[in-house]
Protein backbone atom coordinates (compact mmCIF):
# COMPACT_ATOMS: atom_id res chain seq x y z
CA UNK A 1 0.00 0.00 0.00
CA UNK A 2 1.32 3.05 -0.99
CA UNK A 3 2.45 6.13 1.89
CA UNK A 4 -0.51 8.32 0.70
CA UNK A 5 -3.62 5.63 1.08
CA UNK A 6 -2.18 4.35 4.89
CA UNK A 7 -2.17 8.34 5.77
CA UNK A 8 -5.87 8.75 4.79
CA UNK A 9 -6.77 5.51 6.29
CA UNK A 10 -8.67 6.36 10.02
CA UNK A 11 -6.75 5.58 12.74
CA UNK A 12 -9.00 3.46 14.79
CA UNK A 13 -9.35 1.19 11.50
CA UNK A 14 -6.61 -1.81 10.65
CA UNK A 15 -4.69 -1.03 7.76
CA UNK A 16 -4.28 -4.60 6.92
CA UNK A 17 -7.76 -4.78 6.40
CA UNK A 18 -7.98 -1.70 4.76
CA UNK A 19 -8.21 -1.98 0.68
CA UNK A 20 -8.97 0.93 -1.27
CA UNK A 21 -11.70 0.52 -3.72
CA UNK A 22 -12.83 1.68 -7.34
CA UNK A 23 -14.37 5.33 -7.25
CA UNK A 24 -16.25 3.68 -10.34
CA UNK A 25 -18.36 1.09 -8.66
CA UNK A 26 -21.46 1.20 -10.98
CA UNK A 27 -24.84 0.22 -9.60
CA UNK A 28 -27.06 -1.73 -12.16
CA UNK A 29 -30.97 -1.03 -11.94
CA UNK A 30 -33.31 -3.05 -10.05
CA UNK A 31 -35.43 -3.13 -13.22
CA UNK A 32 -32.91 -4.97 -15.51
CA UNK A 33 -31.44 -7.57 -12.75
CA UNK A 34 -35.64 -8.30 -11.79
CA UNK A 35 -37.48 -10.50 -13.81
CA UNK A 36 -40.22 -8.12 -14.51
CA UNK A 37 -43.15 -8.25 -17.30
CA UNK A 38 -42.79 -6.30 -20.16
CA UNK A 39 -45.78 -4.14 -18.63
CA UNK A 40 -43.14 -2.78 -16.53
CA UNK A 41 -40.42 -2.32 -19.54
CA UNK A 42 -42.52 -0.18 -22.26
CA UNK A 43 -45.99 0.55 -22.74
CA UNK A 44 -47.95 -2.15 -24.39
CA UNK A 45 -49.20 -0.85 -28.19
CA UNK A 46 -52.95 -0.12 -28.56
CA UNK A 47 -52.53 -3.11 -30.65
CA UNK A 48 -51.45 -5.60 -28.16
CA UNK A 49 -54.19 -3.88 -25.87
CA UNK A 50 -56.79 -4.80 -28.46
CA UNK A 51 -55.31 -8.25 -28.85
CA UNK A 52 -55.21 -8.75 -25.55
CA UNK A 53 -57.89 -7.00 -23.44
CA UNK A 54 -60.76 -9.97 -24.47
CA UNK A 55 -58.45 -12.49 -23.32
CA UNK A 56 -58.20 -11.04 -19.85
CA UNK A 57 -62.23 -10.49 -19.78
CA UNK A 58 -62.98 -13.82 -21.07
CA UNK A 59 -60.29 -15.54 -18.29
CA UNK A 60 -61.93 -12.59 -15.57
CA UNK A 61 -64.30 -15.25 -14.79
CA UNK A 62 -63.17 -18.30 -11.92
CA UNK A 63 -64.91 -21.19 -13.93
CA UNK A 64 -63.52 -20.12 -17.18
CA UNK A 65 -60.14 -19.85 -15.34
CA UNK A 66 -60.31 -23.12 -13.98
CA UNK A 67 -61.93 -24.43 -17.74
CA UNK A 68 -58.53 -23.36 -19.56
CA UNK A 69 -56.12 -25.06 -16.57
CA UNK A 70 -58.10 -28.12 -16.84
CA UNK A 71 -58.28 -28.30 -21.07
CA UNK A 72 -54.64 -27.08 -21.15
CA UNK A 73 -53.64 -29.90 -18.27
CA UNK A 74 -55.66 -32.82 -20.00
CA UNK A 75 -53.77 -35.59 -21.62
CA UNK A 76 -52.62 -34.68 -24.98
CA UNK A 77 -53.56 -30.65 -24.58
CA UNK A 78 -57.32 -31.48 -25.03
CA UNK A 79 -60.56 -32.32 -23.27
CA UNK A 80 -64.11 -33.28 -24.30
CA UNK A 81 -66.53 -31.32 -22.52
CA UNK A 82 -68.05 -34.41 -21.11
CA UNK A 83 -64.83 -34.63 -19.25
CA UNK A 84 -64.86 -31.61 -17.76
CA UNK A 85 -68.38 -31.15 -16.25
CA UNK A 86 -67.50 -33.84 -13.08
CA UNK A 87 -64.87 -30.66 -12.35
CA UNK A 88 -67.99 -28.15 -11.30
CA UNK A 89 -71.32 -28.27 -9.80
CA UNK A 90 -72.78 -26.56 -12.24
CA UNK A 91 -74.86 -28.23 -15.49
CA UNK A 92 -73.44 -29.01 -18.51
CA UNK A 93 -74.91 -26.09 -20.10
CA UNK A 94 -73.59 -23.24 -18.31
CA UNK A 95 -70.35 -24.96 -18.57
CA UNK A 96 -70.36 -25.34 -22.69
CA UNK A 97 -71.74 -21.43 -22.31
CA UNK A 98 -68.48 -20.82 -20.88
CA UNK A 99 -66.51 -22.86 -22.99
CA UNK A 100 -68.02 -21.05 -26.01
CA UNK A 101 -67.07 -17.44 -24.06
CA UNK A 102 -63.26 -19.04 -23.86
CA UNK A 103 -63.84 -19.69 -27.80
CA UNK A 104 -65.18 -16.46 -29.09
CA UNK A 105 -62.20 -14.92 -27.17
CA UNK A 106 -59.49 -17.20 -28.96
CA UNK A 107 -58.35 -19.08 -25.66
CA UNK A 108 -59.70 -22.12 -27.15
CA UNK A 109 -60.08 -23.99 -30.36
CA UNK A 110 -62.58 -26.75 -31.00
CA UNK A 111 -63.31 -29.54 -32.63
CA UNK A 112 -66.87 -31.33 -33.40
CA UNK A 113 -66.30 -35.36 -33.25
CA UNK A 114 -69.60 -37.29 -33.69
CA UNK A 115 -71.61 -35.91 -30.75
CA UNK A 116 -68.85 -34.50 -28.81
CA UNK A 117 -66.85 -31.47 -28.98
CA UNK A 118 -63.21 -31.53 -28.14
CA UNK A 119 -61.37 -28.32 -26.91
CA UNK A 120 -57.75 -27.65 -26.85
CA UNK A 121 -55.86 -24.56 -25.97
CA UNK A 122 -55.20 -21.70 -28.65
CA UNK A 123 -51.17 -21.55 -28.33
CA UNK A 124 -51.48 -17.91 -30.33
CA UNK A 125 -53.57 -16.57 -27.46
CA UNK A 126 -50.77 -18.42 -24.73
CA UNK A 127 -48.78 -17.06 -26.74
CA UNK A 128 -50.06 -13.31 -26.04
CA UNK A 129 -50.97 -13.91 -22.77
CA UNK A 130 -47.28 -14.88 -22.01
CA UNK A 131 -45.77 -11.82 -23.53
CA UNK A 132 -47.83 -9.75 -21.12
CA UNK A 133 -47.36 -11.45 -18.27
CA UNK A 134 -43.69 -12.05 -18.69
CA UNK A 135 -43.58 -15.81 -19.31
CA UNK A 136 -41.52 -17.41 -22.70
CA UNK A 137 -44.11 -18.45 -24.99
CA UNK A 138 -44.08 -22.39 -25.39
Amino acid sequence: MSVDVLSRVDPDIDVCQYRPMSKSLELTPVGTVACCSPLVDEPLSAEAAERIAPLMKALADPVRLRLLSLVASHVDGEACVCDLGDAFELSQPTISHHLKVLNAAGLVEREKRGVWVYYRVSPSALGDLATLLGGVAG
